[in-house]
């Protein structure tokens, strides 16, 4: 387990555990026989970039719920170190999904895309995807400390918690879009919404009140 705390506290293996999923879609292009890669493998790259912002939203969300409910494991306070670099890299899977959608739908004209994102407009999974990756470019804007400063503390935090509605968007918009089966979708969001019951249950639960300490010799007899 140490081992485990010291490679999670390192930057460079949380930088490859965000890029390697983006590049997983490359090689079953070129080796796969599945004709629903190889038929059509522009969409096949669109639909996976979707699938892994969701999964890096869901992971970077889960962090939260379990420092508070493990606060002296050790993976989760390692984890909770790169909150904001797991945020960001959420929003540019997210980008980069609508980027290839945009181009998967009116090719490379540059012309094609704004009468593109208004045909979206008509498609409520489409719809609800734009509105999620919105919210995670503000969030990912955001970010900086020095947003912070200028923001306040509270304002910001409460911008920041509207990741949550982007998790809901993002989960709607993957399953009403078929791009996974619901049940997958299911699979990548149910633990949050576990931990995150759980985390609830743990901060609201009553805390045993403090044991009264007398001083010694401060006891009055009867």
């Amino acid at each position: 387990m140490p081992n485990l705390v010291k490679l999670l506290r390192s930057q460079r293996v949380i930088w490859t555990l965000l890029v390697l999923p983006g590049l997983w879609p490359l090689w079953p292009i070129f080796i796969s026989q599945n004709p629903s890669v190889t038929a059509d493998p522009f969409k096949y790259v669109l639909h996976h970039l979707g699938f892994v912002a969701c999964i890096v939203l869901a992971v970077v969300l889960s962090f939260s719920p379990l420092r508070v409910l493990w606060p002296q494991w050790g993976v989760a306070q390692a984890l909770n170190r790169h909150r904001r670099l797991v945020g960001v890299a959420a929003c540019v899977y997210a980008a980069l999904h609508l980027c290839t959608h945009l181009l998967y739908e009116g090719g490379f004209e540059i012309a094609a895309i704004p009468t593109t994102l208004l045909t979206a407009l008509d498609k409520p999974f489409q719809l609800t995807g734009l509105i999620a990756f919105a919210i995670l470019l503000v969030l990912a804007v955001t970010s900086p400390h020095s947003a912070i400063t200028w923001l306040g503390g509270k304002l910001w935090k409460n911008i920041h918690r509207l990741a949550y509605v982007a998790a809901g968007l993002a989960a709607y918009h993957q399953a009403a879009a078929r791009k996974l089966f619901p049940l997958q979708v299911v699979w990548i969001f149910g633990p949050l919404v576990i931990l995150e019951i759980a985390r609830l249950w743990k901060q609201r639960r009553p805390k045993p009140a403090a044991a009264a300490i007398t001083p010694s010799g401060a006891a009055r007899s009867g």
